[in-house]
C-alpha cells in the first residue's frame, strides 16, 4: 500500500543541478588498461569497452568515485564481464584511475553469483565507525544480487556475498541498494532510524529492507507476505516503465530524499523524452517511517541531453545516477552516460 501526502512545492529536492563549468564525460574507457583477472589466469583488457554507472564518496579533501568498467570480453549489454575501479579528484571533475580494478570475480566464496557476468553498479556509504560500505550487483547472467563488500580504505575490499543471503530472497533478481544516510561533518554516513539501517533496492518497482550491521540485510514485506514496494512507475511519466534507487539516499528536516532513476514506457511515456530513455527524479520519504512516501517530483530534473549521454552503448539515451557527494560546499552528482561513459553535474 501506497501513503502519499502531497506537500504545497519541491522545497525538499536537491539541487538543481548542472553540468555547467565541469568537464564532461569525467571518465571513459581506456582500451590499453590490463589486469591479470584471477578467474581467467591471464591478462583482461579489464575497462577496453565502457566506464560507467559510478558510486562517489569524499574523503581527506578529495573525491573519490567507483566506476563499473566493462572488458571486451563478450558482447551486448550484461554480456560482458564487469568490474569495480577507482579514481580521485582534487576538484571533483578532473580524475586519475587507479591501473587496477579493486573488486572483481575472484576465487572467493562469491564467485558462484560474480562469474562470468562480474560485479555491477556499485553504491558507497561511510559507517560511523569509518568503514566504508559498498553495495553492488552480483551477476553471474541468470539471476542479479544486490551484494555488499566493505573496506577501511576503498582500495581493499572485503566481500560479505548477497545482501539477502539470510533470507528467502537469496535467489530473488536484487540489485541497485541505496543506503540511507544522514549528513555528518560534510560526509555521508549510514544513518540508524529506529534502531536500524535502511536501504531502498529493486528495479521496477522500489522496495526497501533493515539491517543492524549494514551487511545481512532483510526486505520489508507486506500483508501478503511480498515484497513491499514504496514507489513505483507513473503513466505518462519519465519513469512509466520503472523506477529503480540512485545513490544514497539521505536524511533532511524534511524527511528522507531520494534521488531516483526512471525508464519511459514505448507507449505510456513523456512524449518529451526518446523511447527507453533513463531521466532522474527525487521522492520524499517520512524520516522515521522510510517506507512511507510523502511526496515525489512531478517530472525528472535531469535527463539525457550530451551527445556522450545519448550516443554510446545505451542509444535510447541515460544519465544515471549512482554518486552524491558533499564537496567543497556543493553536492556532486555522478551518473552513467549512455552505459559507456561517467558524467557529473554540481549544484549551483
Amino acid at each position: 500500500m501506497f501513503h502519499l501526502i502531497l506537500l504545497s512545492s519541491a522545497s525538499w529536492t536537491l539541487g538543481p543541478f548542472t553540468r555547467d563549468g565541469l568537464i564532461n564525460p569525467i571518465l571513459g574507457p581506456n582500451p590499453k588498461a590490463t589486469f591479470k583477472c584471477p578467474m581467467r589466469n591471464t591478462k583482461v583488457l579489464w575497462e577496453h569497452d565502457h566506464v560507467f554507472n559510478p558510486a562517489a564518496i569524499a574523503r581527506n579533501g578529495e573525491i573519490y568515485v567507483l566506476f563499473r568498467a566493462e572488458d571486451n570480453n563478450g558482447s551486448g549489454i550484461g554480456g560482458h564481464t564487469s568490474r569495480i575501479g577507482l579514481a580521485d579528484s582534487l576538484d571533483g571533475s578532473h580524475f586519475s584511475k587507479l591501473n587496477d580494478p579493486v573488486l572483481f570475480p575472484g576465487r572467493d566464496s562469491s564467485s558462484r553469483y560474480e562469474t562470468p557476468g562480474g560485479c555491477e553498479d556499485p553504491r558507497v556509504v561511510q559507517a560511523q565507525n569509518g568503514m566504508y560500505v559498498l553495495t553492488y550487483t552480483a551477476w553471474d547472467r541468470k539471476t542479479a544480487r544486490l551484494s555488499v563488500a566493505t573496506s577501511k580504505d576503498l582500495i581493499h575490499w572485503k566481500k560479505h556475498g548477497p545482501a539477502f543471503a539470510k533470507t528467502r530472497f537469496l535467489d530473488t533478481w536484487s540489485k541497485s541498494g541505496s543506503i540511507v544516510t544522514r549528513i555528518d561533518q560534510g560526509k555521508l554516513v549510514a544513518a540508524k532510524i529506529r534502531g536500524k539501517y535502511w536501504m531502498f533496492w529493486g528495479e521496477g518497482t522500489l522496495h526497501m529492507a533493515t539491517s543492524t550491521n549494514l551487511t545481512d540485510w532483510t526486505p520489508l514485506i507486506d500483508s501478503g507476505n511480498e515484497l513491499l514496494g514504496v514507489l513505483t512507475t507513473r503513466p505518462g511519466k519519465f519513469d512509466s516503465d520503472l523506477v529503480e534507487p540512485g545513490p544514497p539516499a539521505i536524511l533532511t528536516p524534511h524527511g528522507v530524499v531520494l534521488i531516483y532513476n526512471g525508464k519511459n514506457g514505448d507507449k505510456n511515456g513523456d512524449p518529451s523524452l526518446g523511447v527507453g530513455a533513463y531521466a532522474a527524479g527525487q521522492a520524499l520519504f517520512d524520516r522515521n517511517q522510510p517506507d512511507r512516501l510523502i511526496d515525489r517530483t512531478s517530472t525528472y530534473f535531469f535527463k539525457p541531453e550530451l551527445p556522450t549521454e545519448k550516443t554510446g552503448q545505451y542509444k535510447a539515451g541515460t544519465v544515471f545516477t549512482e554518486g552524491l557527494a558533499l564537496f567543497k560546499g556543493k553536492w556532486f552528482l555522478y551518473y552513467g552516460a549512455a552505459d559507456s561513459y561517467v558524467g557529473v553535474a554540481a549544484s549551483k
